[in-house]
């Protein structure tokens, strides 16, 4: 178990990098702005001055409502350097997410942009005792900008590795969203074990184009860049048909996607574009062969798949084959340990047969130290034992004689068509490489015969001429077993997303 914190991480890095690159900032402006390591600590010490001028303290929690900006990365390193934590949460959030953010996390500061402050104010009502509105560029974090105040002539605060360093709220597709509770060891941790996984060092650059207030971005790009003094270029929102050429215009060597944003990429690119440079891109959920390869040919490099989330901190594994697969998440990093559980009686799922992921850890320290006021919910996932403590995911995976890991999709993903198991997950990266499909969500319907069947929800590639049922029937004929095929097709316009680009199935078709 590591005893080191996220502050004594960055604080390193400062010392030993201070001339090297750390952010380059890309604005939706074009203008792009550079920090080395020793600037940007010059620009966290004015923050936490600012903050703690405005009754911040260790302990204290800051409500960080934020698009990708500076100014956020210099407010969580700022927090961390006053043994405070930060409450990250989507920038779009409105009223009644604002209310249940305040009322569950009673910040002592609330950070928000100029243009979405209304919002914030009526749903705080009052209750945040200061509210900082900045306009998300990079003069909010310069001289004369609202973060910028005196530098914070105070050493660091003295924390301890088990202080709580975040909370984030999950996704909430189904239900209120969950607070993750998250350490100082746990961001110490991730930075460590993510650098490592993806061969890190000095001279390499990410490519952060995912919003910040999502575990991917920092768990994955920035905490390993600050563990190896590597830089971050930042963009300030996601952009399909730009990525390929601004990766090539800040000179980034790694990135991290999910499936979705790589399947935009490659339907927006400009046909003329130059292929990137990049050296390494992780990528989470189903993508498939088609797409794995254009994607690859396009970037340099073919994207390599990892599973994980918030509340394991660091990925739980990823494929290690050369070249990479589109189609298994690998193996589990070195001193994970793992296990696959029958859904229906909890015995050691067969090999090849899904089974629900577990994963042993230490709470706190590479698992997430719980639920933010819910000790029954982490009571559910959590199963202490004298080796450790088993956390249960919820998602279902299958090993091969060898070991290697599939992803299968959430348990609920997976349906029975007459007996036989059908993954919706799989079926949608299968039918998302169709010809005229954008993208696609497919969801389970009732059937008298089959007891359920999957039915599918189509977004084309060009509305103006939209693939026919009877086309998609024929391709699936083709290209999927007869019980995974869909039933049904449905063109829509646009899948109703989370706002890090999840799917809510639940939505669909109501």
């Amino acid at each position: 178990m590591s005893e080191t914190t996220f502050q004594q991480t960055w604080l390193t890095a400062v010392e030993e990098h201070a001339d090297r690159p750390f952010l380059i900032f890309r604005a939706e402006s074009g203008a792009v702005s550079r920090w080395t390591y020793g600037e940007f600590d010059g620009v966290v010490t004015r923050v936490a001055g600012r903050l703690r001028a405005g009754g911040v303290r260790a302990g204290s929690p800051v409500h960080l409502v934020l698009r990708n900006c500076p100014g956020f990365v210099a407010v969580w390193l700022a927090a961390a350097r006053l043994g405070a934590w930060i409450v990250p949460v989507d920038p779009a959030s409105a009223v009644r997410d604002v209310a249940s953010q305040v009322r569950r996390v009673k910040p002592v500061v609330g950070i928000c942009a100029v243009e979405r402050a209304a919002v914030y104010h009526e749903g705080a009502d009052g209750a945040v005792p200061l509210v900082i509105e900045i306009d998300e560029s990079e003069s909010d974090v310069a001289d004369g900008g609202v973060l910028d105040g005196p530098p914070d002539d105070a050493p660091p605060a003295v924390v301890a590795p088990t202080d709580r360093m975040a909370v984030m709220f999950t996704s909430g597709t189904t239900s209120e969203p969950k607070g993750v509770d998250l350490t100082q060891r746990n961001y110490a941790h991730v930075a460590a074990a993510m650098a490592d996984a993806a061969g890190l060092e000095a001279r390499h650059r990410w490519y952060v184009t995912l919003p910040l207030f999502h575990a991917n971005a920092p768990f994955y790009c920035f905490a390993p860049a600050i563990a190896r003094g590597a830089s971050v270029a930042l963009l300030a929102t996601f952009t399909a048909s730009g990525w390929v050429a601004y990766a090539r215009e800040l000179e980034v060597t790694h990135a991290s996607l999910f499936a979705a944003p790589i399947r935009m990429i490659l339907a927006r690119t400009p046909e003329d574009q130059a292929p990137a440079a990049l050296e390494h891109v992780w990528f989470a959920q189903s993508l498939g062969a088609e797409h794995h390869a254009q994607f690859g040919a396009l970037v340099g490099v073919p994207p390599r798949q990892l599973y994980g989330m918030t509340e394991t901190t660091a990925i739980v594994c990823f494929d290690p084959n050369d070249p990479p697969r589109n189609d298994v998440i690998g193996r589990p990093l070195p001193g994970r340990r793992i296990r696959l559980d029958d859904p229906v009686d909890g015995t050691e799922a067969e090999t090849g047969t899904p089974g629900e992921l577990v994963v042993l850890g230490v709470p706190g320290d590479d698992l997430f130290a719980g639920y933010l006021d819910d000790p029954d919910k982490t009571g559910e996932v959590f199963d202490p034992t004298p080796e450790g403590t088993w956390f249960s995911t919820g998602d279902l995976v299958s090993a091969d004689a060898e070991g290697t890991l599939r992803f299968v999709g959430r348990v609920d993903d997976v349906i029975k068509v007459s007996g036989e198991n059908v993954s919706l997950t799989e079926v949608e990266a299968a039918v998302a490489q169709a010809p005229g499909v954008l993208e696609v969500a497919v969801i389970a319907q009732p059937d008298p015969i089959r007891d359920v069947v999957p039915v599918a929800y189509v977004v084309a590639r060009d509305p103006a001429s939209p693939p026919s049922s009877d086309e998609l029937t024929a391709w699936a004929e083709r290209n999927l077993s007869p019980a995974a095929r869909p039933r049904s097709w449905s063109l829509i316009d646009e899948l109703p997303r989370t706002s890090v680009g999840k799917v809510r199935r639940f939505r669909i078709g109501k």
